[in-house]
């Protein structure tokens, strides 16, 4: 006897393929779908299936975009002269979401890994450094992970980019906004005072 696919089952296997899902929340997301009206879980669906091919890589600085060049590339009133330098696509709408920066993005598609069999020739350094000698960079912030593999990244970068005249900075890391010093974590402390600054 043939068994049947269970369609729940299906369904929460392959949500528990997204990050941060697990069984529990695919399953309580499962039946949330359930609950809703069937056009619901057919327009997620849909929005899903059209995702691949509505999306693309900005050919300029390498975030994913609905079109060629992206709107932050191609947006007059944004500063020309100062780069910010990331490792995901994800990490520009975080600083975005910040407000405090107005120049354009560079996005690397990762970080040096050597373990991970991730290479500076696996990530998007070549386009950065002619971007740089293309047009009037001033200034390049290194906004790599505070791991690791953003600090070889941002110290291999910084190597690179010194010889072309342009100020190269990275972001600060340390202590978290509210969190109180004696709950800190000694890397934060040990960063934090590295990257203190005059007042």
């Amino acid at each position: 006897m043939i068994e049947s696919v269970d369609p729940l089952k299906v369904c929460i296997a392959q949500l528990k393929r997204f990050p941060g899902i697990g069984e529990r929340s695919a399953t309580r997301l499962v039946y949330w779908l359930l609950r809703q009206d069937a056009s619901v879980a057919a327009e997620i669906g849909a929005a899903l299936l059209a995702l691949p091919e509505a999306m693309t890589r900005c050919s300029s600085c390498g975030d994913v975009s609905a079109v060629d060049p992206c709107s932050m590339c191609s947006d007059p009133r944004r500063e020309g002269g100062i780069l910010c330098v990331v490792e995901r696509p994800q990490d520009v709408q975080a600083i975005e979401a910040s407000g405090e920066f107005r120049g354009r993005y560079h996005v690397l598609g990762g970080a040096i890994a050597p373990l991970d069999g991730v290479g500076p020739d696996e990530l998007n350094i070549a386009s950065l450094l002619e971007r740089v000698g293309l047009h009037a960079i001033g200034e390049v912030v290194i906004a790599t992970d505070p791991d690791v593999e953003g600090d070889a990244t941002a110290l291999y970068l910084s190597k690179l980019l010194k010889p072309l005249d342009v100020r190269v900075t990275r972001l600060a890391h340390g202590i978290s906004v509210g969190t109180e010093i004696e709950y800190a974590d000694r890397s934060s402390v040990a960063r934090a005072i590295s990257n203190r600054r005059e007042l």
